[in-house]
């Protein structure tokens, strides 16, 4: 009979590393996991969402457990929002042993919108991340949001005799969140200064009333970055911010970009 001799198995990871370098952040990046998000309307979206996860590794450390974090992942089945996402994040910290950690979750976020004149509803998709970090004991997160919109050019406009260019814009709000919001606002936000927003479906009644609701509202890329900033600087529950606007010309082979940085303390 053959004799089984249980050796432990040595944590080399957890080895003293004696470079006396600390490393900023170390984990695992483009990890792609199900997740289920809150929305406004109460019900719970199913999505995919990617996710970077890092830690702070201290000088005497000469390595993190990789393992952990997908560990994290695959035993969390459970709905995401920015209400709970500060817990998901000092789980890890927690469970990887540091003081520091911080995790990005980009994902697309659905929201069912009714066109303009004929009320048919249909989903229309928006890039969001969520990025908290634990710094210290500190806790903050910021949201990031990607909406596509219409904007129709002024000097178009007004040069010619009939028409003007119009094309489809990404305005992208970075925002720092010093009180729960929901994504849908923001969204809100920045559709309310285009130009006209954007549907997944409309009928001939719908595309009439966008196209000359975009034609009664120009809108430069600079006129986009700076409508939209004013409406940050008046909303208490973000702080500070970044808005960019890119314009993907329909008359051109480049585009026009125009970016604020706001609120800064």
């Amino acid at each position: 009979m053959n004799q089984v001799v249980d050796f432990p198995i040595e944590d080399v990871q957890g080895m003293v590393d004696t470079r006396h370098l600390a490393i900023d952040k170390v984990g695992i990046k483009s990890m792609r996991h199900p997740v289920k998000v809150k929305d406004k309307s109460g019900g719970v979206q199913h999505t995919v969402a990617m996710f970077n996860m890092y830690v702070h590794l201290p000088h005497h450390f000469k390595g993190t457990h990789m393992s952990r974090f997908v560990e994290m992942l695959n035993v969390n089945d459970r709905e995401i929002s920015m209400e709970n996402f500060e817990s998901i994040l000092r789980e890890m910290a927690h469970r990887l042993e540091a003081q520091s950690g911080l995790i990005e979750m980009s994902f697309p976020y659905f929201i069912n919108k009714s066109a303009p004149v004929s009320g048919v509803t249909s989903l229309l998709d928006y890039d969001v991340t969520f990025i908290g970090e634990v710094k210290n004991g500190e806790y903050s997160i910021t949201v990031k949001v990607l909406v596509p919109v219409t904007s129709l050019c002024p000097c178009s406009k007004k040069i010619s005799n009939y028409g003007a260019h119009n094309q489809r814009s990404h305005v992208t709000v970075t925002a720092k969140i010093n009180e729960f919001i929901w994504v849908e606002d923001i969204i809100g936000l920045v559709e309310g200064q285009a130009s006209s927003e954007l549907y997944g479906l409309l009928k001939r009644p719908d595309e009439k009333y966008v196209t000359e609701l975009a034609y009664d509202n120009p809108k430069f890329v600079e006129d986009m970055v700076r409508d939209v900033a004013a409406q940050l600087n008046e909303e208490p529950r973000l702080g500070a911010y970044t808005v960019e606007c890119e314009n993907f010309e329909s008359i051109h082979n480049h585009s026009a970009y125009a970016v604020i940085e706001g609120k800064q303390s």
